[in-house]
């Protein structure tokens, strides 16, 4: 079959991180000739909470102009790549919220054999980067997805050392999205947009 891999980019961002890391995944996905859409899922906190964190709110301010997320974009898609930070451990109620609506297209078949994978953030550096991941990854399983990890595939992953997926510490807002996220990130777009294609094709 000829034509890009369509992959979408789904996330949830409060303060921005999990945003900077999807547009990396974007770029990075787009160089490995892919097809993307780009999409945030629904801000569902009260404007009180919201607005309690400045920074909360800057990035919802500007990130307004990315489509919110819809079912016919997974349906769409051969690949999804979904980013969370993590909450006690877990995904973000928005993003858990957007996924649980998927019912009427899991119960149709059309959530599987797809090509999955997820990324995430954390303030601390043992603040749940692989549990959320996990956590995430039960989805898949549900849906009849292909869950395609980094791994350790490359010689990167020994330095950033999280074989589930992108993760990056922010320590509340003090360190930035750097090099080490950025290379991760690209590792694992390449990978997920590499294996969708082969599986499409029938390569794989």
């Amino acid at each position: 079959m000829s034509g890009p891999v369509k992959l979408a980019v789904v996330y949830y961002s409060a303060t921005g991180v999990v945003a900077e890391i999807a547009n990396a995944l974007v770029s990075e996905a787009e160089a490995a000739g892919a097809e993307v859409r780009l999409r945030r899922v629904a801000e569902l906190a009260p404007d009180e909470a919201v607005d309690a964190n400045p920074a909360w709110r800057a990035n919802l301010e500007a990130t307004r102009a990315v489509a919110e997320v819809t079912p016919d974009d997974l349906v769409w898609a051969d690949a999804v790549i979904f980013g969370s930070p993590t909450r006690y451990g877990n995904v973000a109620a928005q993003l858990k919220q957007f996924i649980d609506s998927l019912g009427p297209q899991w119960q149709q078949g059309l959530l599987a054999d797809k090509v999955y994978s997820g990324f995430t953030s954390t303030s601390t550096k043992h603040g749940g980067q692989e549990s959320t991941l996990l956590a995430l990854y039960n989805s898949v399983h549900h849906f009849g997805g292909i869950l395609v990890s980094p791994g350790y595939t490359d010689g990167s992953k020994f330095v950033d050392g999280n074989p589930y997926g992108t993760s990056h510490v922010d320590g509340q807002g003090q360190f930035k999205v750097d090099g080490e996220t950025r290379q991760a990130a690209s590792v694992q777009a390449r990978r997920v947009v590499n294996v969708a294609r082969a599986l499409r094709d029938g390569s794989a």
